[in-house]
């Protein structure tokens, strides 16, 4: 399997060069040159394991030796404390296919704990190192750290916004004292973040002198594992109900893991529809609804992972849209960069996808769905979750199960679940061993020559 550019300006590559630059030389994002065909395969899988499943799906995309594939899966799931690593709990109303069961507690777990040890995996026998640059609204951090810390050839810079990721992801991050981790608070937004790290990994000449690779969802490897959970959650879910067609909700920010489900779809997976849902920053629901792609002021909400104007994983899905040429996604990523905006009819499209039905949640209707919930299911959902059963509960249909993806655990935002409820109800034991600990972290101004030049120096100083 080759990997292509959604810009069309290099050369195919193999996975392990896709997963090791995140980012195409040409500013692109890379996607694989097909999508297979898993119809008939499918057959075969709605009893397997998750780790089994993984390793079926995965191995379509890249030509791993079958022995080490299965042991980079196996290791990379033996960290979650659920046997089961995603569950599905029916409610009232829909499916939750909880994601929080890695050692973060958030569904970015699936995709880093796999990243980190394909990156050990590929550096094994090389005599340089890498070094991983990262944005994140909250969890990417977290579990990008947990998926690389300690490892040997590989240091990480996370960016994420000052003061605006809750106490508990920030605490999950900066608690982290191994040498090969650096967390840096950014004066900032999360765009401001991820503009600076999309910036430094344009660069090719810094990001050939310091190795730099991406853990955001732009590398491919990101989406591929997130694929897995959606053939999961429908086995599972047509085992309990004999339905033939599944609807996911997915609460939305970056667009990796709802594109994660279109590529599920693309291989044959009987998804109905895939429910966005967003937050009060809702470029991407304005999109599917009014076809108006617009950058708007970055919004502070009770779900800030979604805190997001700029979805990077966006220009894979115009990819798509635009059928596969490449001349059109360089126009309209230009386009948005030079004017903020871009309309459907730029896309050369005139009517909305029906594939994706489309919502938003403010801050009240997020917390009126935590408490709802708790009230109707004694359940408890975190706010971005929230965000994604609220919306879902307006597309409902009697013959598609909704599937909700619980993307985190409701610990890692107390506040917000205390509004709600009106108590302190969300606790878990990995949160509540984060007080007290030492935290370390660097506060740099949203400057990508200040990062650049941090950045620089740790690597120099710690001898490349």
């Amino acid at each position: 399997m080759k990997y292509i550019s959604t810009r069309g300006k290099c050369a195919p590559v193999d996975f392990e060069t896709a997963v090791m630059s995140g980012l195409a030389p040409d500013g692109g994002l890379f996607l694989p040159e097909r999508i297979p065909d898993a119809r008939r395969k499918m057959k075969g899988w709605g009893r397997l394991a998750y780790p089994e499943l993984a390793f079926e799906i995965i191995r379509l995309f890249c030509s791993l030796p079958a022995r080490d594939l299965k042991r980079i899966i196996g290791r990379s799931y033996s960290t979650f404390a659920c046997p089961e690593i995603a569950p599905l709990v029916a409610l009232r109303d829909y499916y939750l296919l909880e994601l929080f069961h890695g050692p973060t507690l958030a569904f970015k777990d699936f995709a880093l704990q796999l990243l980190g040890n394909l990156f050990e995996y590929f550096l094994r026998h090389s005599n340089t190192g890498l070094n991983l640059v990262a944005a994140t609204s909250g969890d990417t951090g977290s579990a990008a750290i947990a998926g690389v810390k300690g490892k040997k050839k590989i240091k990480i810079f996370v960016l994420y916004p000052r003061g605006r990721v809750s106490p508990a992801q920030e605490r999950q991050m900066t608690t982290v004292n191994d040498k090969n981790v650096f967390c840096i608070a950014i004066k900032g937004s999360f765009d401001d973040c991820q503009n600076i790290v999309k910036t430094l990994l344009a660069d090719s000449g810094l990001r050939a002198s310091l190795k730099l690779g991406a853990v955001n969802s732009i590398n491919w490897a990101r989406i591929l594992a997130q694929v897995v959970y959606y053939f999961y959650a429908f086995f599972r879910v047509q085992s309990l109900t004999g339905k033939g067609r599944v609807r996911f909700a997915v609460p939305t920010g970056n667009f990796g893991d709802i594109f994660a489900g279109l590529i599920a779809g693309r291989m044959g997976l009987p998804v109905s529809r895939l429910v966005l849902a967003t937050n009060r920053n809702k470029i991407l629901s304005d999109y599917f609804q009014k076809g108006v792609y617009a950058r708007g002021r970055v919004r502070r909400t009770w779900s800030p992972s979604m805190d997001i104007q700029v979805a990077s994983n966006f220009e894979r899905y115009l990819y798509y849209r635009s059928g596969r040429d490449p001349a059109v996604v360089r126009r309209l990523m230009k386009k948005f960069a030079d004017e903020g905006r871009f309309c459907l009819a730029d896309t050369g499209q005139l009517h909305p996808d029906q594939f994706f039905l489309s919502g938003m949640a403010g801050n009240d209707s997020t917390l009126a769905e935590i408490r709802r919930c708790y009230r109707e299911n004694k359940y408890i959902l975190d706010p971005h979750t929230a965000v994604g059963a609220r919306v879902a509960r307006r597309f409902l249909d009697k013959n598609e199960p909704m599937v909700c993806l619980a993307t985190a655990h409701p610990a890692k935002f107390k506040e917000a679940v205390a509004r709600a409820i009106g108590k302190n109800a969300a606790s878990h034991p990995a949160i509540e061993a984060l007080k007290g600990k030492k935290s370390a972290r660097f506060i740099l101004p949203a400057d990508v020559e200040k990062v650049r030049s941090f950045i620089i120096n740790q690597v120099n100083r710690a001898g490349g």
